[in-house]
């Protein structure tokens, strides 16, 4: 089988498989988001153990389970994720999507933690939830082999925190993310 096929093969096992809560009933799906952010946050927490107070602290925080699939000039991504508000205890599940344009190839599965530094962008982030980047990554993982290219960032009362939890990528582009509640499991 040409390298071109199965590289294509893997991408789409990984974006397809890839994500936290695809299959099972609502509870499931939800228990699934549950310990998938229970064990990103611990894995955070043991990276960068001063993260811990920051979501404490903040208006809320949101984590999320992506795959990422880019062949040549176009990639896209899908994901599940939960939004904690610190203030009222509120829970919302929300979905993920991105369609991005640039130069790469690969597959990755990746986390992102957001913190919401202030009440009304944690609103506004589950109201409306759009996110635009750009950005280059790199990475190489397969279970605890490999590294990656992450990293934080901030934006508009937000610092992101990504990293790779397997995959193998090499892209620059531009993309466009929206996050939207899950009418399914909210």
């Amino acid at each position: 089988m040409p390298y071109t096929k199965k590289l294509l093969i893997v991408c789409l096992t990984a974006l397809i498989s890839g994500c936290a809560a695809t299959g099972g009933t609502v509870s499931e799906k939800r228990q699934a988001l549950l310990d998938m952010r229970r064990d990103v946050l611990n894995k955070l927490y043991m990276r960068k153990p001063d993260v811990r107070a920051q979501v404490n602290e903040a208006a809320g925080y949101g984590v999320f389970s992506s795959a990422n699939v880019h062949l040549l000039y176009f990639g896209g991504s899908k994901g599940r994720g939960i939004v904690e508000n610190n203030r009222t205890d509120e829970r919302t599940y929300m979905k993920m999507g991105a369609i991005g344009a640039g130069i790469g190839l690969g597959a990755k599965d990746y986390r992102v933690v957001m913190i919401f530094h202030d009440a009304g962008t944690l609103e506004r982030f589950v109201n409306a939830g759009w996110s635009f980047g750009g950005g280059a990554d790199a990475s190489a993982k397969a279970s605890d082999q490999g590294g990656a290219v992450g990293g934080a960032g901030s934006t508009s009362n937000i610092t992101i925190y990504q990293f790779t939890e397997s995959g193998l990528s090499l892209q620059a582009t531009v993309s466009g993310t929206k996050y939207w509640p899950d009418d399914e499991l909210n």
